[in-house]
């Protein structure tokens, strides 16, 4: 998981801001992060415009925690976004 996942406290959580050199790149980011959401079952929230995505991956609601599921998908999101991403 890069340095740039930020850690709150409450709600617990991991966020990032992944800028992007168009918009293509982001429309192919976000399709891989679908597709790994769907494998892994984590469904992080995601606001994104032409050249940019924020996602917030969120605590499991039972332990009210970040625990190293989260923190995995936050590293595997960070292999697929390396990909084209300017920031």
């Amino acid at each position: 998981m890069s340095q740039q996942w930020q850690e709150r406290a409450r709600p617990a959580c991991l966020e990032r801001r992944y800028r992007f050199a168009s918009y293509d790149a982001l429309r192919d980011f976000l399709d891989q992060a679908a597709a790994l959401s769907e494998r892994e079952g984590l469904y992080p929230d995601l606001g994104f415009g032409r050249d940019y995505v924020n996602m917030t991956i969120h605590a499991d609601e039972a332990s009210g925690s970040l625990d190293e599921r989260q923190r995995r998908f936050a590293q595997l999101i960070d292999e697929i976004g390396d990909q084209g991403v300017l920031t």
